[in-house]
């Protein structure tokens, strides 16, 4: 289990890990994909309403306010997570973000009050077993008549050397080290992301590659 996975108060350490993990999604790749599902999918016209699983630090959602601003796009994001902890420090970093709700709840249980227009999960199913990724895909399917996002890294030997070198040189604080690399290993392979996507029951859905060692799977209505 990754560290910031484990039950635990709010902490420097915990603060620290997820700032550098907003960095790394910054920088090497994670918002650059979602943007490619932003410019894709959404239209200006009628509010957006989005369903963020796993939000963790909620700068997926952060990311996402701030082009629909800049693209003049009304959204209105529900942002899940179970770690509170996680949370707190989500709703102190999103204090100018109004149109960001967060709730906690295991995500595997979670349902909306209505379906809402879109679901993006960002670089989460690699911390679930496969049984409980398969049955997260297959739970979307449930919080939305619109389309699904599933993104992740994709493990492969250069990635866990490059994520290796990066927690040695750059990422030093421990917990952004044991996390980084352990997620790494535990990532799923670009073939394992397809069939968690076919025995969640999905028959047509794009899956492809990203830059820097990322995939995503989606399903469009």
């Amino acid at each position: 289990m990754e560290m910031m996975d484990r039950p635990q108060q709010v902490s420097k350490e915990l603060e620290a890990d997820l700032k550098n993990l907003e960095k790394l999604n910054r920088y090497f790749g994670s918002y650059s994909l979602v943007r490619f599902f932003l410019r894709r999918w959404f239209l200006s016209g009628k509010v957006v309403r989005l369903l963020d699983l796993c939000t963790g630090f909620g700068d997926i959602p952060r990311f996402i306010v701030d082009w629909c601003r800049l693209n003049n796009i009304p959204v209105e994001i529900t942002a899940v997570d179970l770690q509170p902890a996680t949370l707190e420090l989500a709703k102190k970093r999103s204090g100018s973000y109004p149109e960001i709700r967060y709730i906690a709840a295991d995500v595997l249980d979670f349902l909306p009050p209505s379906p809402v227009d879109f679901v993006f999960c960002s670089l989460a199913l690699h911390h679930f077993s496969n049984k409980d990724a398969v049955r997260l895909i297959r739970q979307s399917g449930l919080m939305t008549r619109g389309n699904i996002l599933f993104s992740d890294i994709e493990r492969s030997d250069l990635g866990i050397v490059g994520l290796y070198a990066l927690t040695a040189f750059v990422f030093r604080e421990p917990m952004t080290r044991f996390d980084g690399r352990l997620s790494m290993r535990r990532a799923f392979s670009f073939g394992e992301m397809g069939q968690l996507a076919e025995l969640a029951g999905w028959r047509r859905f794009g899956h492809r590659r990203f830059l820097v060692c990322r995939q995503a799977i989606w399903r469009e209505t």
